[in-house]
């Protein structure tokens, strides 16, 4: 464990009435406890999960690959500034770390090719092809494996977007291996039933606006996906 507690400073908030603090996820809870080496924030689109993720990364130091020179119509100028009314108690000193997220990762992988350019060598990081040749489930899968390896802490937004069933047990074994060696800290927002499974981790559910550990098979994940199963079961 690197951090284990997550402070959130509503008396400082700029407003309660424009996002991110409109989320009922922010204005219910004062403190996010992490207790195992995995977490998984599990809810329903919408719940504020990616943006609890993001602004814990942020509050953490950590850099957010992100493609510049957009305009946005969203004028929002408290979008991106939760972070900023957040506290981290780190457990020993603060770690660096990195922040996956499908919709950035684009973008990254073309800054490694243009730097491969010019050094060939940094290829050898993610198996010695370019991000951009491989598919993107191979891609995500030489990132995973590669960055993991290194001491810290690790914030991922939907890892299972290109990964097939298979693909994600494997990660799934990963997530496991890599924080039985103790280096890494996973927080984890996820959709993905098979990822939720992994063992020893924590499920932290948004859904209530009350964020509360559950046990995995009371996860609206499981049961759907159980339900669904037994009823293709039955059609048979």
């Amino acid at each position: 464990m690197h951090f284990s507690r997550i402070e959130i400073l509503k008396n400082s908030f700029p407003g309660k009435d424009v996002y991110p603090f409109s989320l009922p996820v922010i204005q219910n809870n004062d403190t996010i406890e992490f207790t195992t080496k995995i977490t998984f924030f599990a809810g329903e689109n919408g719940c504020g999960k990616s943006t609890v993720l993001t602004a814990i990364a942020r509050s953490c130091g950590i850099y957010i690959w992100s493609e510049r020179g957009w305009t946005h119509c969203d004028k929002n100028p408290y979008k991106n500034a939760l972070y900023r009314y957040m506290k981290v108690d780190w457990v020993d000193n603060p770690k660096p770390g990195s922040l996956f997220s499908a919709e950035n990762y684009d973008y990254f992988a073309k800054l490694i090719d243009q730097w491969a350019s010019n050094d060939p060598g940094l290829l050898d990081y993610f198996g010695g092809k370019s991000l951009l040749t491989q598919s993107h489930g191979e891609s995500f899968m030489s990132f995973f494996k590669s960055r993991y390896k290194i001491k810290g802490v690790y914030f991922l937004d939907e890892p299972e977007t290109a990964l097939s069933p298979k693909w994600q047990l494997q990660f799934r074994d990963f997530l496991a291996e890599m924080s039985a060696d103790g280096h890494a800290q996973f927080i984890i927002a996820t959709h993905s039933p098979i990822l939720l499974s992994c063992p020893g981790a924590t499920i932290l559910d948004f859904n209530s606006g009350q964020i509360q550990s559950i046990p995995y098979k009371e996860t609206e994940h499981y049961r759907v996906l159980h339900d669904f199963m037994r009823r293709i079961e039955a059609e048979d």
